[in-house]
């Protein structure tokens, strides 16, 4: 069916063969808590394109359409091999939509979830030190992620890491924006930095944290923060050292393990101060202060939860009540209308 004269979103999404502007839908790739991922084929640029499109239950929400404005301007800013690269962006009757290159590839969480043990040290450290490569540019240009995750991370079949999503990005002169659903303004808890759990905007070093708890997931197999909850997950975050990876994988060097520590450090002081010191301390393991470890090991989880660690839980809480209430009285308009 040709769309130039409909509606590019049917109930859910986009059909496969169906074509708007000089787009024509060839897959459904992937589908998030407020997007829809298609590829297809560009007509102009006889290439493949990747096209982002809002879920439709958010549609006139002002806070996606400011998403996908900041992710436009980023992609449209940067160019890097470990950045995914934009190609436009538009209209079709009211709906945004964001085109990008098509990367052939697999997340990093299919890679991880189909491996059947930890990355070998060698494996991991290469694909973290080309992520961190993409990350001092994004830096450099004034970007801040602020949701580094496997699930947005592409790896091409030679290697090559590309990052995407960059929605809840901090750029230059970006001022805050409330999200409507909850889960996107605090990001994902499993890769959270304290200081975002604590409501700050964060910095440079707030994407270290969220990278150092990757390379710890690729070379333990889980990441140094579980939990029942993601309060509970929250909690550890704010109040517990990461476990020594040495410890978690012996064939981890205290080198190795020292990096991951420093990158994980709960004070954003203590960490590397740029992605740029991280990969200079992959390229000369020796210099590493393996001091961290022992410090680490000597700062013992606290016996219950703190007074921050209360705070958070009820403003959390608190917060998710007052969601509650508005999304109930949302649907009560709406049947009212």
């Amino acid at each position: 069916m040709n769309m130039n004269n409909h509606a590019i979103i049917s109930d859910r999404m986009l059909q496969i063969g169906d074509q708007f502007d000089q787009y024509q839908i060839q897959a459904h790739l992937a589908q998030g808590g407020m997007s829809d991922i298609y590829r297809a084929y560009d007509v102009v640029r006889r290439c493949d394109v990747a096209i982002k499109v809002p879920d439709q239950s958010m549609i006139g929400d002002p806070a996606q359409y400011e998403r996908f404005q900041r992710e436009l301007e980023v992609l449209n800013t940067l160019s890097h091999p470990a950045i995914l690269r934009g190609m436009g962006s538009g209209k079709y009757n009211r709906i945004p939509y964001l085109v990008t290159e098509f990367v052939n590839g697999q997340s990093l969480r299919e890679l991880i979830n189909s491996s059947a043990q930890p990355f070998l040290p060698e494996q991991a450290v290469a694909l973290i030190r080309k992520i961190a490569d993409g990350m001092a540019y994004c830096h450099q240009n004034g970007v801040i992620h602020r949701d580094l995750k496997p699930e947005n991370i592409l790896v091409t079949s030679q290697g090559q890491p590309v990052i995407m999503d960059f929605g809840l990005a901090l750029t230059r002169g970006s001022h805050r924006v409330t999200y409507s659903n909850l889960s996107a303004v605090m990001g994902t808890p499993d890769y959270m930095a304290p200081e975002q759990i604590e409501g700050q905007r964060g910095d440079q070093r707030t994407d270290i944290y969220a990278l150092g708890t990757i390379l710890y997931e690729l070379l333990s197999g889980t990441t140094p923060f579980t939990g029942d909850s993601t309060m509970a997950v929250m909690a550890q975050h704010l109040n517990h050292p990461a476990p020594r990876l040495d410890r978690a994988n012996p064939a981890i060097t205290p080198a190795l393990a020292a990096i991951t520590a420093r990158s994980l450090a709960r004070d954003p002081e203590e960490r590397f101060p740029s992605m740029t010191a991280l990969m200079e301390a992959f390229d000369d393991p020796e210099t590493v202060d393996l001091a961290i470890l022992d410090k680490m090991e000597k700062k013992s989880p606290s016996n219950g939860p703190s007074m921050l660690q209360s705070q958070v839980i009820k403003a959390v809480g608190i917060a998710i009540l007052i969601m509650a209430v508005i999304v109930a009285l949302a649907l009560a308009l709406q049947r009212l209308r």
